[in-house]
């Protein structure tokens, strides 16, 4: 997926760092993955590709990644210090790099993250000026921007899934921005990213978690990531 950028977008955001795609995009992706974790994790593999690889010390990208675990905003003049606090904290964390993967952007980064037994993976790419792309969540397409209220539904690959899910949403005038649906086999589990102009409330979001063919529900509101 193509996402235009505005022009506020190229001038970038208010940040601590050098570089919005090294540092602010960086933390963009991490605080995306904590939400998608649903917290900040206790351990976190960390691999920085292509471009990230070769210079993510040099740009801060390292200390930006594990500032935005931590959830400190892009701004925050904590992400200096994001080393000392995550030893602090206990937080385990390993960095990776692989220079030379032609199948990603060339300013992407993976992070397998486990919080108390739960385990995730999210890919995200940073595309400049603090744009962001979430490629991918346990080995499904995403691509979200983390920029709406975005739901993150894994669900049985069931007839009528897609209609009765945005019916719900049309019931909540919940005007959707876009929409994806990926699986992984015939019938096996899909995932639905949608994201949206406006919100839910929770009673929608328990509802919704109450369907037997519905497996997990991740909700991210719209949050200054």
């Amino acid at each position: 997926m193509t996402r235009k950028s505005s022009v506020f977008d190229m001038i970038g955001p208010v940040m601590i760092g050098p570089s919005s795609s090294h540092t602010a995009g960086v933390v963009r992706i991490a605080r995306a993955a904590v939400r998608v974790l649903g917290g900040i994790p206790d351990e976190a593999v960390i691999t920085f590709y292509n471009s990230f690889a070769r210079t993510y010390e040099g740009h801060g990208s390292d200390k930006a990644i594990i500032g935005g675990l931590l959830d400190f905003k892009t701004d925050d003049v904590r992400i200096k210090q994001s080393f000392e606090l995550a030893e602090e904290r206990g937080f385990i964390y390993q960095f990776k790099s692989i220079g030379n993967a032609s199948v990603y952007h060339p300013n992407t980064i993976k992070l397998n993250l486990n919080r108390a037994g739960r385990k995730v993976e999210v890919i995200g790419e940073s595309l400049g000026g603090g744009v962001i792309n979430i490629k991918s969540i346990d080995g499904f397409s995403a691509d979200f921007s983390a920029q709406e209220h975005t739901l993150i539904i894994k669900a049985d690959d069931v007839s009528g899934a897609i209609a009765f899910i945005t019916s719900i949403l049309a019931q909540e005038k919940a005007n959707i921005a876009t929409m994806s649906v990926s699986r992984k086999g015939k019938r096996e589990v899909a995932c639905h990213v949608i994201e949206m102009d406006s919100g839910l409330n929770p009673i929608t979001i328990k509802y919704l978690e109450s369907i037997t063919w519905i497996h997990e529900l991740i909700y991210i509101p719209d949050i200054d990531l």
